[in-house]
């Protein structure tokens, strides 16, 4: 009996350590996160920068003549069209040059047809030999002569009427006019080269940018190829958008700057933009067909890459190497590592790992207040008075 006495202290060990044995391992519980679907869809493939508004058309209004200006006929910073009066210059010395020149046109107009009357005579004296072949010839030039101040009558005839229209000035082109240079009541000199009013072109505008010397193989490959599309933004507008076409790539690179200067072109009827206004500038290089794209905050760096985490038809996940592409706003392209319609997470990757399980839970979720309690239950709850 005595022998028995270990084997029985030992026993209660041995039976201990068999119910430990069949309990199961710890299992980390499942994870909450939120997921989305690998979306397939066309995508551009861009280059952005910054740029400015320039006016196609800038226009420094000359006065053609010398004069007083009698009145000015817009506001300052008005849109005009072409062909709208701007500044009148006192016309009366113009209109008294247009009458002399119609009198001095008419007055020359009957000496040459005195002098082609007398031409007309003198043939038929010429033929009975009552006059000189000499006085024919004379005769002859004097019609030639009235004849070619005619001309010169007309050409001053239109010269002073088109000084008389330089009177009235106009627009020459639709645009936003600047701020008035000179007031009514000051004389003019004809292009004195100081402007009366500067208009320019708003309904269209360029937008210069440029691009960095090492993207430049690529823009003049794309661009020989057609046209490329831009896309203007604001800064402070995200919703801002306009489009438009490139269609000017420069010949030569900046010295010193190491970038290459582009311009595209965009309407703007609605006078949006302003010239010498910065903007954001998409240049849309090409369409990629077919792009794989997942919300930016799914995508992970380690230290063997970028990475997402797939989630599997049985909850777990499984950690995939993707090739990243470029950003489209809030989603990211995946060039390769992804099928379409593949489930990937995008918050709650913090404390996952290849093979754990998860719980997807809706980000729009918010917590429910607790119900109110019946009104039975609340007068019971409510102490005597």
């Amino acid at each position: 009996m005595k022998r028995l006495a270990p084997c029985l202290l030992l026993l209660p060990l041995l039976l201990a350590a068999c119910g430990e044995a069949k309990k199961p391992a710890f299992q980390m519980p499942p994870r909450p996160v939120t997921v989305a679907t690998v979306a397939q869809e066309n995508v551009p493939i861009y280059l952005d920068e910054i740029g400015t508004c320039t006016s196609p058309s800038v226009v420094s209004i000359l006065p053609q003549v010398t004069g007083k200006i009698l009145s000015a006929h817009f506001a300052d910073g008005d849109t005009v069209k072409k062909g709208q009066l701007l500044y009148s210059i006192d016309a009366r010395p113009y209109e008294a040059a247009v009458d002399q020149a119609q009198a001095t046109l008419v007055q020359d107009q009957a000496k040459l047809q005195l002098a082609a009357d007398q031409l007309k005579r003198s043939n038929e004296l010429l033929n009975g030999n009552f006059i000189s072949q000499q006085d024919i010839d004379n005769l002859k030039t004097t019609a030639a002569t009235a004849g070619a101040q005619i001309k010169a009558d007309e050409a001053a005839l239109a010269n002073a009427k088109l000084n008389l229209e330089y009177c009235s000035i106009v627009s020459p082109i639709d645009g936003r006019l600047g701020k008035r240079l000179v007031d009514a009541g000051n004389v003019v000199a004809a292009n004195s080269g100081s402007p009366l009013v500067v208009v320019q072109q708003v309904d269209v505008l360029y937008i210069d940018f440029t691009v960095a010397e090492t993207d430049l193989p690529s823009v003049r490959d794309y661009f020989a190829k057609g046209t490329l599309g831009i896309e203007v933004g604001l800064t402070d507008k995200p919703d801002f958008h306009r489009s438009g076409e490139l269609h000017f790539l420069d010949s030569a690179v900046q010295t010193g700057a190491g970038t290459v200067q582009l311009r595209g072109t965009i309407r703007n009827e609605d006078g949006a933009l302003w010239p010498g206004q910065f903007v954001t500038v998409r240049l849309i290089l090409q369409t990629l067909k077919d792009a794989l794209l997942v919300p930016g905050q799914a995508l992970q760096i380690s230290q063997m890459g970028p990475f997402v985490f797939v989630v599997k038809p049985d909850s777990t996940v499984d950690l995939r190497l993707v090739q990243p592409g470029q950003r489209q706003g809030d989603r990211m392209v995946v060039a390769s590592g992804l099928q379409p319609g593949e489930t990937v997470v995008v918050t709650g990757q913090l404390a996952l790992a290849p093979g754990g399980k998860i719980v997807v839970v809706d980000p729009n979720a918010q917590a429910k207040p607790p119900a109110a309690p019946p009104a039975a239950d609340a007068a019971k709850k409510t102490p005597a008075s």
